[in-house]
C-alpha cells in the first residue's frame, strides 16, 4: 500500500491500531491527536509520524494536513477517527456535554472532509474514511448524544459521497458495533454477544481502502441483521433489546470505571 494515510484520533483505540494495520501494509502513515504527547509516544512506538491535532479547529486541521503533507506528501487517505462517546439519561447529560459531542464527532467529521476534498478533487484521486459506528443506525437508551452524532456521520458521508462519486474521489463509512476501546468503560457487553477488538475494525478499514465500498459493517455478520431488523415493528424491537440488554447497558454503567475518560473528554 503505497499511500500516504492521514489518521485523526489516532493515539488510541481503533485510530492507533488502525495507523498501525496500515502502517504495516507499507503505507506512510501521520496520526494525529488532541493529546500530542500521547499522539508522539504512540507514534514513535509504531514507527509513523504523529502530530497535534483538534478536529474542532479550521486552523489546527490545515496546519496538520499542511505538516502532514511536507513530511510525507499529499494525502492519499483520510480516516476520520476522532470521536468521544459521553453516556447517560438525556436528562442528565449536560449542554457542554452535548456540544462537544457534536462539535467533535460531527464537525469534526465534516471539516475534516471539506480540508481534504479540497486537496484531492483538484487530484482527481483519494478517499475519505469516516469512523461512524451502528450507534448511527440503531437508536439506544442512555446514547442518545452518541446516537445523534453518529446518525448525522452516516447521513453525511453518504451525501458526500454521492455528490463527488464521478470526480475520483471515494468517500465510505466504517460502522462498528461495540468494541473495546475507553469508549465503552464501565459498561458490559450485549447478552451473548462479545465486543469486537480494535485490530479488528482497522483490518476493515484496511480492507475498504483496498476495495472502496460506500459503507462497511464491523462485524459483517451483523449488516443483514441491521438492515432487516429495520423492518420491524416496534414492539419486535424492544422485546429484542430487552433480551439482549440493549436497554439498560448505557443506564446501568459503573461510573467510577468510566471517571478517568469522562474528565479526559470534558478537559
Amino acid at each position: 500500500m503505497s499511500k500516504v494515510v492521514l489518521i485523526t484520533g489516532g493515539a488510541r483505540g481503533i485510530g492507533l491500531a488502525t495507523a498501525r494495520a496500515v502502517r504495516a501494509k507499507g503505507a506512510d502513515v501521520v496520526i494525529g491527536d488532541v493529546d500530542e504527547a500521547a499522539a508522539k509516544e504512540a507514534a514513535d512506538r509504531i514507527g509513523v509520524r504523529g502530530l497535534a491535532l483538534d478536529v474542532t479547529s479550521r486552523e489546527s486541521f490545515t496546519a496538520f494536513l499542511d505538516a502532514a503533507q511536507e513530511a510525507a506528501g499529499p494525502v492519499d487517505v483520510l480516516v476520520n477517527n476522532a470521536g468521544i462517546m459521553p453516556i447517560g439519561p438525556v436528562t442528565e447529560e449536560s449542554d457542554a456535554d452535548a456540544r462537544r459531542c457534536m462539535d467533535v464527532n460531527v464537525h469534526g467529521v465534516m471539516l475534516g472532509t471539506k480540508l481534504a476534498l479540497e486537496r484531492m478533487l483538484p487530484r482527481g484521486r483519494g478517499h475519505i474514511v469516516n469512523i461512524a459506528s451502528l450507534a448511527g443506525v440503531l437508536p439506544t437508551p442512555g446514547l442518545a448524544l452518541y446516537n445523534a452524532s453518529k446518525a448525522a456521520v452516516v447521513a453525511f458521508t453518504e451525501a458526500t459521497r454521492l455528490e463527488v462519486r464521478d470526480r475520483g474521489v471515494h468517500v465510505s463509512a466504517v460502522l462498528p458495533t461495540f468494541t473495546n476501546t475507553e469508549l465503552v468503560a464501565g459498561t458490559r457487553s450485549p447478552k451473548g454477544q462479545r465486543n469486537c477488538e480494535p485490530e479488528e475494525i482497522a483490518a476493515a478499514v484496511v480492507d475498504l481502502i483496498g476495495r472502496p465500498r460506500p459503507q462497511v459493517v464491523v462485524p459483517r455478520r451483523l449488516g443483514a441483521q441491521v438492515r432487516l431488523g429495520a423492518l420491524f415493528p416496534d414492539a419486535l424491537k424492544r422485546a429484542i433489546s430487552r433480551r439482549y440488554g440493549l436497554d439498560r447497558i448505557f443506564l446501568d454503567y459503573d461510573p467510577e470505571a468510566r471517571r478517568a475518560y469522562d474528565a479526559r473528554i470534558r478537559a
